[in-house]
C-alpha cells in the first residue's frame, strides 16, 4: 500500500503540499498508480493518481471512515534525551508500536530544554505512514512534570523509575485498562523528590525489570509491552 497524508473532507480528498512534491519530485510516481490517502483520524481514501505538473491529487475510488483504534491507548510522557536523536529514534519506534500519544516533560535533571516538536511530528506521521497507520499519534509541546501531573487521571498513570529503595510494582501485575499513561524519566531517571511528588498525586511506580534500562529504551519497552497487550486481547 503506497499511503500518504492528507485532507479528507467529505468525499473531497487533498494530498498535502509535502507529500504532492515527495510524490512528484521523489518518487516519480505516474498517472493512474493506485494510492490511499489519511488523514491520520480514522478515514483513508483510495484511487488512482492524478499528476498535473507539479501538482498530485487522487481520483478517488472508495473512502472508509472511523476506521478503528488502537487498544489500550497508550500515552508516554517522556523526559527528552541529552542526545536528541535517541528521543527521535524512540517517537519513531513508539508510533510505528501504535502509541496513541506522546509528550514530553522537563524534569529537574533534564539537560536539553529546547526541543523541535515540529520536526518531532513530522518524523510521527512518517512513521505512522509507514506503518500504515490511520490514527496519527497526538504530540505534544513540552511541558514541566508538575504542570504535565494536573490534568492526569491517576487511576491509569504509572511512572517507571530505578530508584531500588522506593516501592515498585512489577508490570506485569499491572491491570487491563482502556487508557494508560506512562511517565520515563531523563538521563539520571526522576530525583526522589519527583517520585515523593507522583506519589502524591497517587501515580504509581512500576519497575521495568532488573536491568537499568536508558530513557529511550526505556519507553521503546512500555510501547512493545503495550503493542504485545494490543495484540493478544
Amino acid at each position: 500500500m503506497k499511503l500518504f497524508y492528507g485532507s479528507i473532507d467529505n468525499n473531497t480528498v487533498t494530498i498535502n503540499d509535502d507529500e504532492q512534491q515527495h510524490i512528484v519530485k521523489v518518487l516519480r510516481m505516474k498517472d493512474g498508480e493506485e494510492i490511499h490517502v489519511t488523514d491520520g483520524k480514522g478515514n483513508l481514501a483510495s484511487g488512482q493518481l492524478l499528476v498535473e505538473g507539479k501538482k498530485a491529487g487522487i481520483k478517488v475510488s472508495e473512502i472508509k471512515k472511523n476506521l478503528p483504534e488502537f487498544s489500550p491507548k497508550l500515552h508516554i510522557a517522556i523526559a527528552p534525551t541529552k542526545n536528541i536523536d535517541r528521543i527521535e529514534f524512540f517517537v519513531e519506534k513508539a508510533v510505528e508500536m501504535g502509541v496513541s500519544e506522546i509528550s514530553i516533560i522537563v524534569t529537574e535533571k533534564t539537560e536539553r530544554k529546547n526541543i523541535n516538536i515540529d520536526k518531532i511530528r513530522k518524523q510521527a506521521i512518517a512513521a505512522s505512514k509507514q506503518s500504515l497507520r490511520f490514527h496519527f499519534p497526538a504530540i505534544n509541546d513540552a511541558i514541566k512534570l508538575s504542570d504535565f501531573l494536573k490534568n492526569i487521571d491517576s487511576k491509569h498513570t504509572f511512572v517507571a523509575h530505578c530508584h531500588e529503595n522506593l516501592e515498585r510494582k512489577e508490570l506485569k501485575t499491572i491491570p487491563q485498562l482502556e487508557q494508560l499513561t506512562f511517565l520515563i524519566g531523563p538521563e539520571g531517571d526522576f530525583s526522589e523528590k519527583e517520585i515523593s511528588f507522583l506519589a502524591e498525586n497517587k501515580v504509581k511506580a512500576v519497575s521495568l525489570g532488573s536491568q537499568r534500562l536508558r530513557t529511550e529504551t526505556a519507553g521503546v519497552f512500555v510501547a512493545a509491552w503495550n503493542y504485545f497487550n494490543m495484540q493478544t486481547d
